[in-house]
């Protein structure tokens, strides 16, 4: 039962606030899982982990977010069991971790595209992706699992307050959740800017050969001819006489052969300019969904270690609360900004809130 004071101090911002960010996450995120799943053209490998990303963000937005927006309602006051607490913790750690583990992953899948395209199978989801979405899932209940078996359930409690209460599991979630896994994603993209100016340079120089002129033999109604590009001068016929005529057939099999090469070198550079050309376009949205996530949780893991290991910092409950909600509110960030800068689920969102085919 909520004290006289306590019933004085609901917070109807939690509720103005909180109520429309999870219906925001919840829409946006089952749209993104909906596009995916129902769109041929978005079925490529990255996009499963981004549907993972998403599953993370709607499992908050729906176990996590109702019960701390109803507790910051009341003021920050807990009413609830302290297992149900314990739950909420576990989740909360666990949806977190999950998030930038998945932005892990989809990094070291990117990586392995640009260094290794040619043995990288972008329609199909591969047995390395599944083994990176469930090893990202299962090292997250790992991190987690600690709160719900009974770390929490120290003595002298606080029933009426919701919180991790051992500060050594803050620092070793916060390490395992964030300060590893975000220097890890961070070296892996810059390893892949590397990779593509490596392939854009290559398709340059590729360019350049392929605009010199060349010679090419043809055979014209007058019999076995050369033939040059416009630019070069124009060769002179070839004189008559058996001896001249073996030269030219072994002339047209040694063109052949470098035909043949040529040709094989051109199948493998365009397949590499295709690549480069696909990574770089993937490239454009996701170091913009890293960027924004990291730009929402770094203050929350800063503040909260900071607040363990610096015990004379003056830390209130207000900057603690401001923290959090700027994390919550990345779940509801991912898809706009695939809607903003991806034409292809810009399209699929719009065809799925217009209910057309």
């Amino acid at each position: 039962m909520l004290s006289d004071t306590h019933l004085k101090d609901y917070n109807y911002l939690a509720l103005v606030l909180g109520v429309p960010l999870i219906l925001i996450i919840i829409l946006g995120n089952v749209l993104v899982c909906l596009s995916v799943l129902t769109e041929r053209s978005l079925k490529t490998a990255t996009n499963y982990f981004i549907i993972s990303l998403a599953v993370a963000d709607l499992l908050l937005a729906v176990l996590v977010l109702p019960l701390y927006v109803y507790s910051e309602f009341l003021g920050g006051v807990w009413t609830l069991s302290t297992y149900i607490c314990d739950a909420l913790m576990t989740m909360d750690v666990m949806l977190c971790t999950a998030s930038i583990l998945n932005l892990c992953a989809i990094s070291v899948d990117r990586y392995i595209a640009v260094v290794v395209p040619l043995k990288y199978n972008r329609n199909q989801f591969s047995v390395r992706q599944l083994a990176l979405i469930t090893a990202t899932w299962v090292l997250s209940l790992g991190v987690a699992s600690p709160v719900i078996f009974g770390l929490n359930q120290v003595p002298g409690r606080d029933p009426s307050v919701c919180k991790l209460e051992d500060d050594r599991f803050v620092v070793y979630s916060s390490v395992c959740s964030f300060f590893v896994p975000c220097p890890v994603m961070l070296f892996l993209y810059y390893w892949m800017f590397r990779g593509l100016r490596r392939w854009s340079g290559r398709s340059r120089s590729q360019v350049g050969q392929a605009s010199r002129p060349t010679l090419s033999l043809h055979l014209s109604s007058d019999g076995l001819g050369v033939e040059s590009d416009p630019t070069l001068t124009q060769v002179d016929s070839v004189s008559d006489g058996e001896a001249t005529e073996r030269r030219e057939v072994v002339g047209r099999e040694n063109g052949l052969v470098k035909n043949r090469a040529a040709a094989k070198r051109g199948r493998r550079n365009s397949k590499s300019s295709r690549v480069s050309g696909r990574e770089r376009k993937a490239m454009k949205v996701l170091p913009i969904v890293v960027g924004v996530f990291l730009a929402c949780w770094t203050p929350f893991f800063v503040i909260h270690v900071t607040k363990v290991l610096c015990q004379s910092c003056d830390i209130g409950p207000t900057l603690i609360s401001v923290v959090t909600w700027l994390g919550y509110v990345n779940s509801a960030v991912n898809p706009i900004i695939y809607t903003a800068f991806n034409a292809e689920f810009r399209n699929v969102f719009h065809k799925l809130l217009c209910c057309r085919t």
